[in-house]
């Protein structure tokens, strides 16, 4: 029996997405990241960004544009999601409407972000207003992402992660440390201060331990420092070991690399699961005993989720575990 089979009989597996979500805004920029997607295979998702890469009076055009590339041949794995305009926004129904419209652009859509969400009803409405659109098409329920940008929505973490239709919610540093008026720190933004501040550090885990609890996906935000890539590769890194991130946005193309190797389980975790797991399914899922340690069914859990890590993040497996993932 299958691991995903045998090892969540009596709850659902958790959702699992690339580590790494690229944000593109311009079409230049767009084109270069499906370019590299194409070249690296859908170790990374790209969203194309409404929100801040459309220019005032020039929303309409922008939407009709990033709806062509989703709905092309050169979007090979259907890893592109789109963040629309908040939910108050003139543009955010009109950016729904065009996205949908296309039949190629709707199927291969992968998900929908929706920014600055402050309470599970207004998220409700807006999946309505999707679902009504896709539907038309015969899509049903395009994954929805959550940017957590505010205080309120911070408060309403728990409702948010636990939404069917939302597989991810999004750390937004910037809008949060903005929102207390001052009384975090700008150096919280970023390393290592974003690390330790403790307000921060509370919306960090607040929004992982919400993810992990319904089995979605918490997503870590940005580093602003993209010329460096050893800055992107250590934030990565202790996003997922220190505060439970499973996945991390990039805003530059030299960061997608690092975010994939810092959040990528290490190649001994690897193959500690796949000698645990092996030995697992020989016994039929039953207790086993490797180097005189216990394993059940809790620690095959845990050992899964790190090869099906490791393989979504285009790590080789041993010869012969594919099939374990």
């Amino acid at each position: 029996m299958h691991p995903s089979q045998a090892l969540f009989q009596d709850q659902a597996a958790p959702i699992f997405l690339p580590v790494c979500d690229h944000y593109a805004g311009s079409e230049k920029l767009m084109l270069k990241s499906l370019s590299l997607q194409n070249e690296l295979g859908p170790v990374f998702d790209i969203t194309f960004d409404c929100e801040d890469g459309a220019a005032v009076g020039n929303e309409f055009a922008h939407i009709q544009m990033l709806t062509q590339i989703i709905a092309s041949d050169d979007n090979q794995f259907n890893r592109i999601g789109v963040r629309v305009h908040h939910l108050d926004h003139p543009s955010f129904q009109q950016d729904i409407e065009q996205l949908l419209r296309s039949r190629e652009a709707c199927e291969k859509l992968a998900y929908i972000v929706l920014p600055k969400v402050n309470t599970a009803n207004e998220v409700r409405t807006a999946i309505d207003t999707i679902n009504q659109l896709s539907q038309i098409h015969n899509r049903k329920a395009i994954p929805i992402h959550l940017l957590i940008e505010t205080q309120s929505a911070l408060a309403n973490v728990q409702a948010l992660a636990a939404i069917p239709q939302v597989e991810c919610l999004s750390f937004g540093i910037m809008d949060f440390v903005s929102s207390h008026w001052g009384a975090i720190p700008a150096s919280a933004m970023r390393s290592p201060a974003q690390f330790t501040h403790p307000l921060v550090m509370r919306a960090k885990l607040e929004i992982a331990a919400a993810c992990h609890l319904y089995g979605k996906v918490p997503s870590h935000s940005v580093t602003t420092d993209f010329k460096d890539p050893s800055i992107t590769l250590s934030d990565a890194t202790r996003a997922s070991q220190e505060f439970g991130f499973a996945r991390m946005w990039s805003i530059h193309p030299n960061q997608i690399k690092p975010i994939v190797k810092g959040m990528a389980p290490r190649s001994a975790e690897i193959n500690e699961a796949v000698a645990i797991l092996t030995s697992a399914q020989e016994n039929q899922w039953g207790p086993i005993e490797l180097h005189g340690r216990l394993h059940d069914r809790a620690s095959y859990r845990y050992y899964w989720t790190v090869l099906k890590k490791a393989s979504m993040s285009g790590v080789n497996l041993p010869e012969g575990a594919q099939y374990l993932v």
